[in-house]
């Protein structure tokens, strides 16, 4: 694995790079969309291709569940199997088991669950997690971990961190087992430590203790304030290496990629652009609106006047707003696809930022203009 730092900002901690993985070079700071059960919803792979997006996540859990991993494993790996050829990153799964609280019992051990589809009972510990990316043959694996709820008190918080830690050690042996197999991937393993800085310096500590390729920071986004957020998140990112790319989970609005970056994180993702476009929101560079609203209904302008994506050069808000009104699954795909552009255009525009020495003044415009944007603001 190499991780190379290409640039670093002067007056904050954002920082461009490239990551070499199985499945080409991967540039950083990067959104990664979710294609949770091998699909970004609504986008097919082509799509993914002509966005330029160079990686996605998917979920172990869901593809452990469904198809199963042996469907998988026999279609070649997951690259294969939905045929997409550049980087994949797998979220353990943890966190949606750990969800399933009337459906799930937690031990040091591991977790037992029963399936959210047809109530099976399956057992998942740091050692099966592993197993199962390595025959997902994702790029990069993720450990089992703990997210505990929020609000959480401090002795719950550090209950799920010593597990966590404890985890991630058996992970290492399990992960090493397929490396002396000849197996290419990279291991991402999961901090947590809740909202509590000293937990988070902790498992910082305790991650420098792990050979691994990059860190996965976990247990953020779950109920608390974005001030909160990004006031633990900087004590978290101070205490990291600098040599090993940072992975923020499940986090993904406009506003957030530049926060997050300017914070030192390399890669996010979320579900949030596609989620919000299957309820008709377009995301602009001046804000979001609803394409439902009444004043669109003979606007024949794009959702984004100068927006490059096929979508805005082809189609009115008029007709989008139409067939969204109308239910037709073409509107799904359409309206993910430019929220998709918007975010991958703006993860571009920071890391250009990043390598031109010009993120702070570039972050300052974005805020300026981005906002809730009405019709007459997007003409």
């Amino acid at each position: 694995m190499s991780f190379k730092l290409l640039s670093k900002c002067s007056r904050t901690q954002a920082r461009a790079g490239v990551l070499e993985t199985p499945h080409g070079v991967f540039e950083t700071p990067a959104f990664m969309p979710v294609a949770t059960q091998a699909t970004v919803k609504a986008i097919s792979s082509e799509d993914i291709d002509s966005l330029g997006v160079r990686g996605i996540l998917a979920n172990s859990y869901h593809l452990y569940l469904r198809p199963g991993t042996t469907v998988v494993k026999a279609a070649g790996g997951l690259h294969k199997f939905m045929a997409y050829d550049g980087m994949i990153l797998t979220d353990s799964g943890g966190f949606q088991v750990l969800s399933l609280s009337d459906l799930r019992k937690i031990s040091d051990e591991g977790v037992v669950f029963r399936s959210h589809i047809d109530g099976s009972e399956h057992k998942l510990t740091p050692e099966t997690v592993i197993n199962v990316q390595a025959d997902l043959n994702s790029d990069c694996w993720t450990t089992l971990d703990e997210c505990p709820p929020y609000p959480a008190t401090e002795a719950v918080a550090r209950e799920a961190l010593v597990r966590t830690m404890a985890w991630t050690d058996r992970s290492v042996h399990a992960f090493k087992i397929h490396q002396d197999r000849g197996a290419k991937n990279l291991f991402f393993p999961i901090l947590q430590g809740s909202l509590y800085p000293h937990l988070r310096r902790e498992a910082a500590e305790h991650m420098a203790t792990v050979p691994a390729d990059g860190i996965s920071i976990g247990g953020f986004m779950v109920g608390e304030t974005k001030p909160h957020t990004w006031e633990v998140l900087e004590q978290t990112t101070r205490v990291l290496p600098e040599n090993k790319p940072r992975y923020l989970m499940g986090v993904g609005t406009p506003e957030d990629l530049w926060d997050s970056v300017a914070l030192g994180i390399d890669m996010m993702d979320c579900v949030w652009p596609t989620r919000v476009a299957r309820n008709g929101q377009i995301l602009t560079r001046r804000g979001k609106y609803n394409v439902t609203n009444q004043r669109f209904r003979q606007d024949f302008l794009p959702l984004e006047p100068g927006c490059s994506c096929f979508v805005c050069k082809r189609y009115s808000r008029a007709y989008l707003g139409h067939i969204y009104r109308c239910k037709e699954l073409l509107s799904y795909r359409l309206l993910s696809y430019h929220n998709l552009h918007v975010m991958h255009d703006i993860a571009g525009e920071i890391r250009r930022a990043i390598l031109e020495d010009r993120f702070e003044e570039s972050r300052k415009a974005f805020f300026t203009t981005f906002r809730e944007a009405d019709a007459q603001k997007l003409r």
